[in-house]
């Protein structure tokens, strides 16, 4: 674990206690597994509830308070979904339906909410474990194996190209599209090679959106091309948009989500012991691996002046909303920095929030207790080499980039 340095105050906004300092989410030293969240919490030994940043165009806050970040969340129509990155405050680009606010957001919840409702998931699950488990047994005779590379992002994108009606021919490419979009650095460079990509999944969907429209399957972008929104019918771009935002939302969140949970587990037997011997806990441990190990860290823009806690929010401004300090909180949890594999009242808020909370929440809840349980199936023993480093990236997401293992 590398040391993580808490930043140095510039002052304080005017009228307030509220410090200043030069803090880059992208910044620091190189991490490794969990110091991203270290990364964040140390936020809170500056000032509980939020801290400014002149990084960024804009410079923008940070809410390190659980409390502030749900109410802000329940706030669309003050902070708003349709910017907030504080990289690129307010995107030429528009992500259908995350960067839209109720009512326009709400329409096409309702429209995508039939494919991910329970019932739909439990309708996918004999096909969903029967892809884990196949996964497993190519890799079961190797005796170790990158579990990102080699399942944590493959498992989750095969499911994502049988939702979509997408060749599995494709899956390699759309693993390097995912990468290049969601862990190219937070700088100019880093920014063109994101939209390079974004360009090429856009211009794909294009053209499979074409041959839907012609050839329509069983699938949800089939179904979607004869979609309306308040009467109308809706357009190639929006579909191109809504595509894209689904290809990057339901990819990199499982990769990590499953690569934290199994890193937690090879570094903590006992836990994994308690699994296997009674697998019946694997719904609560999940629970708490999506509090522990949170992943996302989404911003808003404020679109009229406000006061909240005493933060002079103003119009343009950029907030940040650190998952893991909400869920880290001392105040939100008891024993808030350690997992508890049984822990009860789990109110965490990993999916987010609000009116943009997580479509997908039960899909990726099932997602990962099936690759959890058919890896311990099969492969019930592993560990992390020993000096073997496990290496974080930040951006758009926090994730594990490498997690070598061997049984």
């Amino acid at each position: 674990m590398t040391t993580v340095e808490r930043p140095e105050t510039e002052g304080t906004v005017e009228g307030t206690d509220i410090p200043i300092v030069d803090w880059n989410p992208n910044g620091g030293p190189l991490r490794y597994a969990g110091d991203s969240v270290l990364w964040y919490n140390q936020l809170r030994d500056l000032h509980p509830d939020v801290i400014r940043s002149t990084v960024g165009p804009r410079g923008f806050w940070v809410v390190n308070d659980g409390a502030m970040m749900r109410e802000i969340f329940q706030r669309p129509d003050v902070f708003s979904n349709r910017g907030g990155g504080w990289f690129d405050p307010e995107p030429s680009y528009q992500w259908i339906p995350e960067h839209l606010d109720p009512p326009v957001h709400t329409k096409w919840r309702q429209l995508l909410s039939p494919y991910f409702s329970p019932q739909r998931i439990n309708a996918m699950e004999g096909t969903l474990r029967q892809r884990a488990a196949d996964l497993v047994l190519t890799l079961k005779d190797q005796g170790g194996c990158d579990y990102v590379k080699d399942f944590s992002a493959v498992f989750p994108t095969t499911v994502f190209l049988d939702l979509f009606g997408v060749p599995t021919s494709e899956l390699r490419q759309f693993m390097a599209w995912e990468d290049e979009i969601l862990h190219s650095p937070l700088s100019e460079e880093g920014y063109a090679i994101a939209t390079r990509a974004m360009n090429d999944v856009t211009a794909m969907f294009a053209e499979l959106i074409t041959e839907k429209r012609a050839t329509p399957g069983d699938d949800i972008l089939s179904h979607a091309v004869g979609w309306e929104i308040d009467g109308r019918p809706v357009t190639d771009d929006e579909l191109t948009s809504f595509s894209l935002l689904m290809y990057m939302a339901g990819l990199d969140t499982m990769t990590n989500e499953l690569a934290y949970s199994t890193y937690h587990l090879a570094n903590h037997p006992d836990d994994r012991q308690r699994l296997l011997d009674d697998p019946s806990l694997w719904p609560t441990a999940i629970e708490e691996f999506l509090r522990f190990y949170p992943i996302v860290t989404p911003g808003r823009l404020v679109v009229r002046d406000v006061e909240v806690n005493g933060c002079p929010f103003k119009k343009g401004d950029v907030v940040t909303l650190p998952i893991p300090n909400c869920n880290r909180d001392p105040e939100e949890f008891a024993d808030a920095d350690k997992v508890i594999i049984d822990r009860e009242g789990n109110n965490h808020i990993g999916f987010g929030a609000g009116p943009h909370r997580c479509l997908g929440s039960h899909l990726a809840r099932r997602e990962m207790k099936l690759g959890l349980e058919e890896w311990h199936k099969v492969i019930p023993h592993y560990r992390i080499p020993e000096g073997a480093e496990v290496p974080e990236h930040i951006g758009m997401q926090i994730g594990i980039v490498s997690l070598p293992l061997e049984w």
